[in-house]
């Protein structure tokens, strides 16, 4: 095992080390009352299907205003060929920030290989339900109240087959009920495992370069609490067998119609334009968000949707493997342009193996950061010299407003604990004390709760949607406002990142001095628009389709400029 000074990694990593960043968090584990991830190594991990896994999720799974916590727990070859394990594992927020875990009690029963998460209400009935990729089978879980759930996988006819890894909801054809895109990755038998071909730099691992992949899923929603597999009648079933890994839904082209991005390893990514017939056109190569711009298909993994440069357009990050930089996409309107190396993200990202990638403000200053987990896939790794380790860093990149990121990845006390083996991460507000957290997972070991500390005086905002006639949880919604004459827009999302869920409620920072918002503009899913006006900052509200605000929560005040240090 080798134990590597995160440190000394890092400096290597940015110009500012030693500098105090203005994006700060810590390690929360203790206070949360989770185990405290330790230095232990994972088995040995030489088959593709004990490398893949890695979805968490922020959700409030009983209504309570406090977000909660799932995370998927992988099997073993000898546990799978047993009858697997538990898929997920839940634990519920109680009162002064504690986490306990409620899988017992929960209902989460179903056994296998668990891989990803997904989080919609795809039943219309005020709870949050929850879906569960896995190698062998799926799970989809029906939100009871008071995180308790039915397992209805079979009669909703969402089991799927197969190695299934990313899940992202998304009410494509706008009537109201949310539907289900599942991808899925390699042919392979943990049961029958063939003797391993592939070398990668002389280790005997698999790998999947030339693998046979499995077609993609689409589930559509009947609104009677099952689904039709529609796929193929969609165009969007992957007839090729593409390695599917992330999924996010977003309106790229602004058509009021949501579209479909989907990671592919090793193989062009789909960018899958709706056309509002219920069928969809690939426009990944046509757009240039398919391959890199030297016109190189990716070791894509985690993928997500955010308009960071304020312009209006959804942009796309892309988690990528080792000796390739996660990746940035620009959306100019016509065309979306590969900025990674512009951007000033190439250089930080590349030697890494990122998974969990995504955007959000971690400062409140208006604009969308990046945070990325990574992790490389072979314990072997840490065998050869000068090669990355199994367990590598995190990265954090704060948003310069000028197409640029500043790496505060040394600074940002993201890497204050040992290192780990990543995968996805999920971003939300775990305190609501008005600033974005994020929850990792590590391999062979409990998650990472990272908790902002970032002092500032930056006013920001959150939105809870509720959909009357769009779907309840207000899947595909987007959020524009209008704050010191400066627009910002955001889409509730159901799945991103890899494998992994964010809190579903819309977080916008406003910088200093905006303490009043002047438009609040929400396009619900279905495509209707309402307007509020001259809506404080520092609170969150629950908005209520065709009925306004309906509920405010006051965010803790933020802090006085002059009290703060300068940087």
């Amino acid at each position: 095992m080798r134990l590597v000074s995160v440190a000394l990694l890092m400096t290597a990593l940015s110009p500012a080390f030693g500098q105090t960043a203005p994006i700060h968090f810590h390690n929360a584990n203790r206070e949360a009352g989770l185990p405290v991830p330790a230095s232990r190594p994972p088995a040995e991990m030489k088959y593709i299907v004990q490398q893949m896994a890695g979805g968490v999720a922020l959700f409030d799974c009983d209504n309570d205003g406090k977000l909660d916590i799932a995370v998927v727990t992988p099997s073993t070859i000898d546990g799978c060929r047993a009858g697997g394990d538990l898929m997920v594992r839940l634990y519920h927020q109680d009162a002064g920030f504690r986490f306990t875990d409620v899988t017992k009690s929960s209902g989460l029963t179903r056994k296998g290989w668990g891989m990803g998460l997904a989080v919609a209400d795809y039943d219309n009935d005020g709870l949050p339900d929850l879906y569960v990729t896995g190698y062998g089978g799926n799970a989809l879980y029906h939100n009871l109240g008071n995180c308790k759930f039915e397992d209805v996988t079979d009669r909703a006819g969402v089991g799927g087959a197969g190695f299934s890894t990313g899940a992202a909801w998304g009410d494509y054809d706008r009537d109201g009920n949310v539907d289900l895109f599942v991808s899925r990755y390699i042919h392979t038998d943990a049961k029958n495992l063939p003797a391993i071909k592939t070398d990668y730099k002389g280790l005997v691992v698999e790998a999947p370069w030339g693998m046979s992949g499995e077609s993609d899923f689409l589930f559509h929603n009947r609104g009677n609490g099952t689904f039709e597999e529609v796929s193929k009648k969609a165009g969007v079933n992957d007839p090729e067998g593409r390695l599917g890994l992330g999924v996010v839904w977003g309106d790229y082209d602004n058509d009021g119609w949501l579209d479909l991005f989907v990671g592919n390893d090793t193989e062009p990514s789909y960018l899958y334009r709706n056309k509002h017939d219920g069928t969809f056109e690939d426009q990944a190569l046509l757009s240039g968000a398919a391959v890199s711009a030297e016109g190189k298909a990716m070791g894509s993994m985690g993928v997500d949707f955010g308009d960071f440069d304020r312009d209006g357009k959804l942009d796309i990050t892309v988690g990528t493997f080792a000796y390739q930089p996660d990746s940035l996409f620009h959306n100019s309107g016509d065309e979306f342009n590969d900025i990674t190396w512009a951007a000033k993200l190439g250089q930080a990202t590349f030697r890494w193996v990122k998974w969990g990638t995504g955007f959000a403000d971690f400062d409140n200053d208006g604009w969308l950061d990046i945070m990325v987990a990574a992790g490389h896939i072979y314990t072997a790794i840490d065998t050869l010299p000068g090669e990355p380790g199994f367990r590598e860093p995190m990265m954090v990149f704060r948003n310069t407003g000028k197409l640029t990121f500043d790496n505060l990845s040394d600074t940002s006390g993201v890497n204050d604990e040992l290192m780990q083996a990543r995968r996805g991460i999920a971003f939300g507000d775990l305190n609501n004390d008005g600033k974005i957290d994020a929850v990792v997972f590590n391999v062979g070991e409990p998650p990472s709760i990272l908790l902002n500390d970032s002092k500032n005086a930056n006013h920001r905002v959150m939105f809870k949607l509720v959909g009357t006639k769009s779907n309840k949880a207000a899947i595909g919604a987007r959020v524009t406002i209008t704050a010191g004459g400066v627009s910002q827009m955001r889409e509730v999302k159901g799945g991103s990142s890899y494998i992994s869920q964010s809190d579903l409620r819309l977080h916008f920072g406003l910088g200093p001095g905006t303490a009043k918002i002047e438009t609040v503009v929400v396009r619900w899913p279905n495509g209707n628009t309402e307007e509020l006006k001259d809506v404080a900052a520092d609170a969150i509200y629950t908005v209520v389709e065709g009925a306004g605000i309906k509920e405010t929560l006051p965010l803790p005040p933020v802090a006085p400029a002059s009290s703060l240090k300068k940087n």
